[in-house]
């Protein structure tokens, strides 16, 4: 994640706003305008660069059910056309891909073809007891797969992601350590329970210590009130909801949340 800290070295605690998609062709819930949902993308991405984010995140939220692994060719394609979209609106933000939930292959596909510059993996290592199943950490197909690419592009994984828990309790510690020490994780992201959640400034706090020089982002539940208490427990945030009308993910990012959001940065 060195060059985008660099990028970012004036700001202490930068954020990364998300674009949430609305539901994509072939997903269940696709409205059958791929044009509206393209629109409301590079609107919230705009939104997000006038209030002063410091990076964007897109990920296919409206995509549920979600599958635990591989996604359709379909929504690499529409993921891929978006995130074009987006690097043409917003050029100067850097852009991150998230396919959820859990495909960092086809993450790290769109992110090469497009020029982005990170990814998010939801279960890097370890495995994870999810909505969609048990699903297994895959850092030693992405990692070699971002080598064959020749990528320079980051890889922000989850410790003890949202919306899971542990196939198997193990030492916080050790969890962290292996994330980064040999699964290769660029930052690690923590977070709560679940979307909009609070993430608890004491478990945040104990990620950073063991992350040691890697960066530490919060991925849940940071909003104006609760981030001047993580502020020390982090290097960043990643913020969504917070920026919704009444926390609503499914809402436009209103513009007077997002600076109030980033004001307390």
């Amino acid at each position: 994640m060195q060059a985008i800290l660099e990028q970012w070295a004036s700001v202490r605690h930068p954020v990364i706003g998300m674009v949430h998609l609305r539901p994509l062709p072939g997903s269940p819930r696709f409205a059958g305008d791929f044009d509206a949902v393209i629109e409301a993308a590079v609107a919230d991405a705009k939104t997000w660069e006038a209030a002063g984010a410091n990076g964007l995140m897109v990920e296919n939220f409206g995509d549920v059910p979600f599958y635990k692994g591989d996604v359709p060719r379909e929504t690499v394609a529409a993921m891929t056309r978006v995130a074009v979209e987006l690097r043409r609106a917003v050029p100067g933000l850097p852009l991150g891909i998230n396919v959820l939930r859990n495909d960092g292959l086809s993450a790290l596909a769109v992110a090469a073809a497009v020029g982005a510059s990170y990814i998010r993996v939801n279960v890097l290592s370890g495995s994870a007891v999810t909505d969609q199943g048990v699903i297994e950490g895959q850092a030693a197909a992405l990692m070699r797969y971002r080598k064959a690419l020749g990528a320079d592009i980051k890889v922000l994984a989850d410790v003890r992601v949202k919306h899971a828990a542990p196939l198997a309790e193990r030492p916080l510690q050790d969890e962290v350590e292996e994330l980064v020490k040999r699964a290769g994780a660029d930052a690690v992201i923590v977070s709560g329970t679940g979307t909009g959640k609070p993430t608890d400034p004491s478990h945040a706090a104990e990620v950073k210590r063991y992350a040691g020089d890697v960066p530490v982002l919060i991925g849940s539940g940071a909003d104006a009130q609760s981030i001047p208490q993580l502020k020390g427990a982090c290097n960043g945030f990643i913020v969504g909801s917070a920026a919704k009308p009444g926390g609503k993910i499914d809402e436009p990012v209103d513009l007077d949340l997002a600076k109030q959001v980033i004001g307390v940065t």
